[in-house]
C-alpha cells in the first residue's frame, strides 16, 4: 500500500481545518473523493484541495470509490446513524471520526456493535493523544512506573479553562450560506430529562478530551468520585488508587490558550502545557522535575520536541493504523467508557443541586 486512498465524509469547519488540510499534506496519502451535503462547500473545497471527485451523498461515494480509509467528520449527534451506515457500505475499511463517539451510551453501543459486525477498525479523534509532548510524557510515565526511580504515581491534574482554542485556525475556512439540510439526529441519552441532557451534552462537548486524556495518562481506568457544586472541579480515583482532578472553568482567557496536564510521582513530576487545538506546527511543552534524594541535587529540565502539531501527527497515525501499525489512537470501547464517566459526573453534579438550593435560601 504505497499511497493510501482516502475518502472524506464531511468537510465543514473541523473537516477542513482540523483534518483535510493535514491529510492533503501527507505525501503517502491521496484524498481521492469527498462527500458533503452542502453544494457550494462541496464544490469549492474539492477545487481548492484538488480532490478529484465530490459527492452529495456518502453512500454514492462509498459505492463508487475504492478506499483504504475513511475520515468522517460531522456533529457527534449524527454518529449513531451515520457511522453504522458507513460500516455497512464499506465493510472492513478503517474509519476515523471526531470525538465523542456518540451523543449517548445507547448510540455508542449501536456503533460498537455495527463496527464488530462489519469488521471495521474505528478510531476516535482524541488528537491530544497524538501531541509529541503527551507521547513523551506517556513514555516517561511508563519508564518511572517500571523502574520505581521516582516512587509511586500520586496524581494526575488536568486543567482546561475556556480560551482562544482556534488560534486563527479557521482563517482559511471555506464557508457558505448554504442552509444545512434537514437531518435526523440521534435521540437524547436515555433516562435524562431535557435539562440534564443539556448539561451532559455541554460537558461532553467541552471536556470529553480531558475525560479521555485522564485515562490515557493514568494508564488505567478510573471512577469519577466527586463533582464540585461550583462546576469547576471533577475528582477521580484510578483502579490502583491514583488521584485525579479536572479543573474546568476556574477562569478564562481571551487571547490565548492555557491547557495543562500535571503528573506527580513521589520524587518528581511532569508538566505538559498544550497549545490551542488548531494551532499549526506547535507541539506541547514538557517540563520534568526529578528529586531522587539521597544527597542528589534535584533537577528541572525541558524537552525539545519536533515542530509538528497534534492534528497533523494524528493524521499520520491514522495512515499508520490503516497499514496495521500500533498507534496511540483511541478505539471505540475506550471512547464509550468516556461517555460512562461523563454520565457519572453529571449524576454527581446534579446531586449537589439540592444542597446549592438550600444554601441559597
Amino acid at each position: 500500500m504505497s499511497t493510501i486512498r482516502l475518502g472524506f465524509i464531511g468537510v465543514g469547519g473541523m473537516g477542513q481545518c482540523a483534518h483535510l488540510r493535514n491529510y492533503i499534506a501527507e505525501r503517502d496519502c491521496a484524498v481521492v473523493a469527498l462527500a458533503e451535503l452542502r453544494p457550494r462547500i462541496r464544490t469549492e473545497v474539492a477545487t481548492r484541495y484538488g480532490v478529484p471527485r465530490a459527492y452529495a451523498d456518502h453512500r454514492e461515494m462509498l459505492k463508487t470509490e475504492k478506499l483504504d480509509g475513511i475520515v468522517a467528520i460531522q456533529p457527534f449527534d449524527l454518529h449513531g446513524q451515520l457511522l453504522p451506515d458507513i460500516f455497512a457500505a464499506a465493510p472492513g475499511v478503517p474509519v476515523i471520526t471526531e470525538k465523542p463517539i456518540a451523543r449517548s451510551l445507547e448510540a455508542a453501543q449501536t456503533i460498537l456493535d455495527a463496527a464488530a459486525k462489519h469488521g471495521t477498525p474505528l478510531h476516535i479523534a482524541y488528537h491530544k493523544r497524538s501531541d509529541p509532548a503527551i507521547i513523551h510524557a506517556r513514555d516517561l510515565i511508563a519508564q518511572w512506573k517500571k523502574s520505581g526511580e521516582m516512587g509511586a504515581m500520586r496524581l494526575v491534574r488536568l486543567a482546561m479553562p475556556p480560551g482562544d482554542w482556534s488560534a486563527s485556525g479557521f482563517s482559511h475556512l471555506i464557508g457558505s450560506d448554504d442552509p444545512y439540510p434537514q437531518v435526523t439526529r440521534d435521540p437524547s441519552p436515555a433516562g435524562m430529562d431535557d435539562a440534564t441532557a443539556r448539561d451532559y451534552t455541554t460537558f461532553v462537548n467541552y471536556y470529553i478530551h480531558q475525560v479521555n486524556l485522564m485515562r490515557h495518562l493514568l494508564g488505567e481506568d478510573y471512577e469519577v468520585t466527586h463533582a464540585d457544586p461550583s462546576g469547576v472541579l471533577l475528582n477521580v480515583r484510578s483502579i490502583s488508587g491514583v488521584a485525579g482532578t479536572l479543573e474546568m472553568a476556574a477562569f478564562r482567557t481571551t487571547v490565548e490558550w492555557q491547557e495543562s496536564a500535571f503528573i506527580a510521582f513521589e520524587k518528581g513530576w511532569i508538566r505538559v502545557e498544550l497549545p490551542a487545538p488548531l494551532a499549526i506546527d506547535r507541539p506541547g511543552r514538557i517540563t520534568v522535575y526529578r528529586d531522587p534524594g539521597a544527597g542528589a541535587a534535584p533537577t528541572t529540565s525541558e524537552v525539545t520536541l519536533p515542530l509538528i502539531h497534534a492534528m497533523r501527527q494524528q493524521a499520520r497515525f491514522f495512515l499508520e493504523a490503516i497499514r496495521g501499525k500500533a498507534t496511540p489512537l483511541c478505539g471505540p470501547d475506550e471512547a464509550r467508557r468516556d461517555l460512562l464517566a461523563a454520565k457519572r459526573y453529571i449524576e454527581l453534579f446534579n446531586a449537589t443541586k439540592p444542597a446549592k438550593a438550600a444554601a441559597a435560601r
